[in-house]
């Protein structure tokens, strides 16, 4: 995982790992028509699956994002976008309109002031060199408050504390900035500030120890400090997704205890998506890669088929597992080999535990709420579920959401009622509790 130093930090088993995906390719290429025929029969993940778009099996095309020719490019800039809105409140000439204009205009315009980053936290424009490539993606981008989302005259403490609160979202592993819009979206309408953090595949593929990947999180660091710090009474919400922002949450802990131990005590609450683990495991990370190289052809992005029975009694239900093909069956056995070397070597290893560690017995103390499912084929629940346990001999506030059949980071999707139920129930009982007595 990008966030982690040392992991991957060896060229050549960088190089490794992207031969041995291109040559799993050839591998699934090869036995794809085999797979459709076979498949259909043992398969019981749907029954009428929509046919695939141009766009979306040019997608899926994980052997060209990652083939060898691509290794000269795995180490280039970024470009930060912060969107600044243009505000321009309607005038009225009646003098009963003209009250609330201004006083929810005063309202809104200190809301947005608190997140003027150009004259505060001073972001760096990195740009992409001229020779490469520019992708369609980027580090980070704030994501402002939802206009409509402000109503000064129901609950002016809310809005204030929501106003000076951001949520970061740390995405999982191939995630881009696109794939956060729908949970930034969830919290900018309800008038919070968010920050959606990506890592670029190229990026993790190419880590190098204090190289790229750890001045992108050091940088974001800092950026969130500075907001901070421009008034009393700001604070931090974290939302993560799967290994990889898991272990980024980690890694920004370590920072913001070495840049300023109070800093720890302004994050309010934490969500954590389709994870944790405890400690390294080659085939959670072997899982993980597996599905971000073959994107919706894998199996983590299945979950779970739930049937009746009707051979027992009626009204019994049951899970049925979909299967992996023969090709990711291959590609997760090859990287879950690789990765037991990688994870166990001393540096790397030393490097993770410490993370780990600390995510285990360090965290703010702060609510913590756990979202899983029982069908993710990445992060298997006794995990969570284990983690869960610990959390809460501790003395932590745990909530926690088993989704039962969703895939891997996929349960908003799946389910975005009971997801947004939870979501709101946690930010209104925990978060914005502790926001309000700050």
């Amino acid at each position: 995982m990008g966030s982690l130093s040392g992991l991957l930090q060896r060229p050549v088993l960088a190089a490794s790992a992207l031969a041995i995906a291109s040559v799993s390719a050839d591998c699934y290429d090869k036995s794809l028509s085999f797979l459709k025929s076979s498949e259909a029969c043992s398969s019981l993940d749907q029954s009428n699956p929509p046919s695939p778009s141009p766009h979306s099996l040019e997608e899926s095309n994980w052997v060209s994002q990652i083939s060898m020719s691509k290794l000269a490019q795995l180490s280039f800039f970024t470009k930060i976008h912060i969107p600044m809105p243009n505000i321009q409140f309607p005038t009225s000439n009646s003098n009963s309109n003209y009250s609330f204009i201004s006083s929810s205009s005063r309202a809104f315009l200190r809301s947005y002031r608190s997140a003027d980053l150009i004259n505060s936290a001073k972001p760096f424009a990195y740009r992409y060199k001229k020779n490469s490539p520019v992708p369609s993606d980027v580090l980070y981008r704030w994501h402002l408050p939802n206009p409509s989302s402000f109503n000064v005259s129901v609950d002016s403490n809310g809005s204030s504390a929501k106003s000076r609160t951001v949520v970061v979202l740390l995405g999982w592993l191939g995630a881009k900035q696109k794939h956060l819009n729908r949970y930034a979206e969830w919290y900018t309408s309800r008038g919070f500030h968010v920050i959606t953090f990506t890592f670029p595949m190229s990026e993790v593929l190419g880590y190098q120890v204090g190289g790229k990947a750890e001045k992108d999180v050091e940088l974001l660091v800092d950026h969130i400090a500075e907001w901070l710090e421009e008034e009393n009474g700001k604070n931090m919400v974290f939302h993560t997704f799967s290994n990889t922002g898991w272990l980024t949450y980690g890694v920004m802990l370590e920072k913001f205890g070495k840049k300023d131990c109070n800093l720890k005590g302004r994050i309010k609450g934490c969500i954590v998506d389709s994870a944790p683990v405890a400690a390294p495991d080659p085939q959670v990370f072997a899982s993980g890669f597996s599905a971000a190289f073959l994107k919706k052809n894998s199996v983590a992005t299945k979950g779970s088929v739930v049937e009746q029975e009707v051979d027992v009694k009626v009204g019994t239900r049951t899970s049925i597992e979909v299967k992996p093909g023969l090709s990711e069956t291959a590609l997760v056995f090859i990287l879950e080999k690789l990765f037991g070397v990688v994870l166990n070597h001393p540096p790397i290893n030393r490097r993770l535990c410490d993370v780990l560690s600390l995510l285990t017995s360090k965290q703010p103390s702060c609510p913590q709420l756990y979202i899983y499912s029982s069908a993710d084929r990445v992060i298997p629940s006794g995990y969570v579920e284990s983690f869960i346990e610990k959390q809460r001999k501790s003395g932590r506030e745990v909530r926690a959401c088993n989704f039962i059949s969703t895939p891997h980071v996929d349960h908003f999707r799946n389910d975005p009622i009971l997801y947004s139920s939870q979501l709101t129930l946690f930010m209104e009982d925990c978060v914005l509790t502790c926001c309000k007595s700050s």
